[in-house]
């Protein structure tokens, strides 16, 4: 019976990928043949006859090299997006979310800051300020864990906003939605806009910039001081 580790090893020579991701490819492939190997010799064929129809499964090891190599690429690609933008993106608009919630739960006879018509489309209370002052620990959260899944500063910007993605999605959808309503006064939904705009984007997104960018800053001058520790 062949060393099929060293066999896969020799047929695979160049795979592209890192040392650790190359030995768990060779792993699993040399199990794979060798468990196919073993089952042609309990279906009686000889060792030899079984070895030869185990690697005639194979066709071209060069193609299957380049498709594991493309198949590894997009897989750690997946997994970068995952840890460095959606994973802190979705964890820090979640905190943003349930503290905007129990603002709103604990706050006594919350009121609208303004009762014209148009505080129905952007509505802004009073218990937003409180909110609005913990922010900059939630920008320095996304920061943090960004960072630390080794995202460029243009992914760490927007894991840091993310929280206020929604509301100006939301902000600029509405308008266009209701252009065709000729029942809508075209001034109050400027103001509306622009009040929603304030409020909902600007005023937090600053909030989470001034915690993020200021987290990420104190992150970027520890990492070169560690590397120098560590060296």
């Amino acid at each position: 019976m062949p060393d099929w580790q060293k066999l896969v090893r020799q047929r695979l020579s160049g795979l592209a990928l890192d040392a650790g991701e190359k030995e768990e490819v060779h792993a699993e492939l040399a199990a794979h043949l060798q468990e196919t190997c073993e089952d042609f010799v309990q279906r009686g064929l000889p060792e030899e006859e079984a070895v030869r129809h185990t690697l005639s499964q194979v066709e071209d090891w060069h193609e299957l090299r380049r498709r594991i190599q493309m198949a590894r690429v997009k897989e750690n690609l997946i997994s970068k997006r995952v840890s460095q933008f959606w994973l802190p993106g979705l964890l820090t608009l979640f905190a943003a979310m349930s503290l905007l919630m129990l603002v709103q739960f604990f706050a006594r006879n919350p009121q609208i800051a303004d009762r014209s018509d148009w505080y129905r489309v952007a509505p802004v209370p009073v218990i937003y300020a409180p909110w609005l002052l913990s922010l900059p620990l939630i920008g320095a959260l996304g920061a943090y864990l960004s960072n630390r899944a080794g995202a460029s500063q243009r992914v760490v910007f927007l894991s840091i906003l993310f929280p206020v993605l929604p509301y100006l999605a939301f902000l600029i959808g509405v308008p266009i939605a209701l252009v065709p309503d000729d029942h809508v006064a075209h001034s109050i939904m400027f103001n509306a806009f622009f009040v929603g705009l304030f409020a909902w984007v600007i005023f937090p997104g600053v909030a989470l910039l001034v915690g993020g960018l200021l987290a990420h800053l104190l992150l970027s001058r520890q990492s070169p001081s560690q590397d120098t520790a560590i060296g």
